[in-house]
């Protein structure tokens, strides 16, 4: 009797742990047909869904969805949702946050070494920021802030920063002088000001408008493309071109750690392809940016900058460099030995 009733409790539970097995492993692999766990990323980003930034990176999700077989899945939160730039990092490093769009300059707060890519002039042209973008220069960056929670996974071509203002156009660095000027909060665009001569207000993105409006500041420093926010308050563009700041695309640390060799395969692919087809993409958004700005606002685009003169006065900033953060400086002449 006691021999039945314990060949009947093993056969029971043998049934439950073999029931249980199988349950697991159909739900691991029902849309996979692979051991890849599932994953559902939170993706954010400060710019609005017609931006060529969300167009890219909603490919980049539909691309890793199809080529994981539905095992990842990223939800984009666009429109500065889910705060600020530093904002969403910080909520990477606290786990309440997956993946997030941000600019190298704001970076430059958690690694020294990103503020590599605000030194201004730094980048010859194009041709040569593309070229250092690329190389292992770059990977070493997105690497650097691995243990602090994040690391890069791609950059995103964010165009080349010049000065647009109110009432006057700025054709060397003797015009900004008494100008309050819009900066990111990055202290190498606060010490870039310092040296051209004008007066650095640190302010969000969204208060620019407002700001350029009310004349609490007279100008600010940014892409073409800032100006479908700001062209009917900002009637100057002034190609001076200083500095050459890439948007990177981070994914948390501990998310990547946990995800298996195909599923990175498949990311890296995604983010290559997406940076890839973006320097097009985003050649032809500025493209149409300032055809819209000179047709609906009238802004004056301005080409006869000098830029020699640009150059010199920001010479205080690689002297500083050198003293002050001899590593970047190590790394921002690696940058223009590629020239």
């Amino acid at each position: 009797m006691k021999k039945t009733k314990l060949f009947g409790l093993a056969m029971s539970l043998a049934m439950v742990i073999g029931f249980t097995s199988c349950g697991n492993k159909d739900n691991n692999e029902e849309s996979t047909g692979s051991n890849d766990q599932n994953i559902e990323l939170k993706l954010g980003h400060n710019l609005a869904e017609d931006h060529a930034v969300h167009i890219a990176l909603t490919e980049f999700k539909d691309e890793v969805e199809k080529n994981t077989n539905g095992s990842v899945k990223i939800n984009i939160f666009p429109n500065g949702t889910l705060g600020s730039e530093t904002d969403m990092i910080g909520q990477i490093q606290n786990g309440a946050l997956d993946m997030a769009k941000v600019s190298a300059a704001t970076l430059g707060n958690f690694s020294d070494q990103y503020n590599v890519f605000s030194v201004p002039y730094v980048f010859n042209d194009k041709e040569h920021y593309y070229k250092v973008m690329d190389s292992e220069i770059a990977k070493n960056i997105f690497d650097s802030t691995k243990d602090t929670g994040f690391l890069g996974l791609t950059w995103l071509d964010s165009g080349a920063r010049s000065f647009y203002t109110a009432d006057k156009p700025i054709n060397k660095p003797e015009d900004l002088k008494g100008l309050k000027i819009r900066t990111m909060d990055s202290q190498m665009a606060i010490e870039m000001m310092d040296d051209l001569g004008g007066s650095s207000t640190v302010m969000g993105y969204s208060d620019i408008y407002t700001a350029l409006q009310s004349g609490v500041i007279d100008g600010a420093e940014n892409n073409i493309t800032a100006l479908r926010d700001h062209g009917e308050v900002a009637k100057y563009y002034s190609y001076d071109e200083h500095t050459r700041i890439p948007d990177i695309v981070i994914i948390s640390s501990k998310v990547w750690d946990s995800m298996s060799d195909e599923q990175k395969k498949v990311f890296n692919e995604a983010a290559e392809n997406m940076k890839e087809k973006y320097k097009t993409s985003w050649d032809e958004f500025e493209k149409q940016v300032k055809t819209d700005v000179q047709s609906k606002y009238d802004v004056k685009f301005e080409e006869n900058v000098d830029k020699d003169a640009f150059k010199k006065a920001v010479e205080p900033m690689y002297k500083k460099l050198e003293t002050e953060s001899p590593d970047v400086y190590e790394i921002v002449k690696k940058v223009q030995e590629m020239k």
